[in-house]
């Protein structure tokens, strides 16, 4: 297998325990009363993940990284919706790096 390929089992492996955790986190949340402080906390908590992903991004990236971050904010602002954004943004990326390429 070549360094860059991705191996099926891993993949296979890395979904189960991704759905394992989420599977588990739904019924945990069964047992814990939803106080108003915790409502807030976890309605922050994909805005943290966003953040934690696109930052590298932004600081190691290049201008395909910059204009697709630009381009995710203005969809974001024009069309208010979070998947309409993140869509419009790796569009913009894939678009920039095959210009440049």
């Amino acid at each position: 297998m070549s360094p860059g390929a991705i191996d099926p089992w891993w993949l296979a492996a890395l979904a189960l325990a991704s759905y394992g955790c989420r599977a588990g986190g739904f019924w945990l949340m069964r047992f814990i009363a939803i106080t108003p402080r915790l409502e807030v906390a976890l309605r922050a908590a994909p805005l943290a993940v966003m953040i934690g992903v696109v930052t590298p991004a932004a600081l190691h990236g290049g201008s395909a990284e910059i204009g697709g971050l630009v381009v995710a904010a203005l969809a974001m602002r024009v069309f208010g919706n979070d998947l309409v954004a993140t869509v419009a943004g790796v569009v913009a990326v894939a678009l920039l790096r095959y210009a440049a390429a």
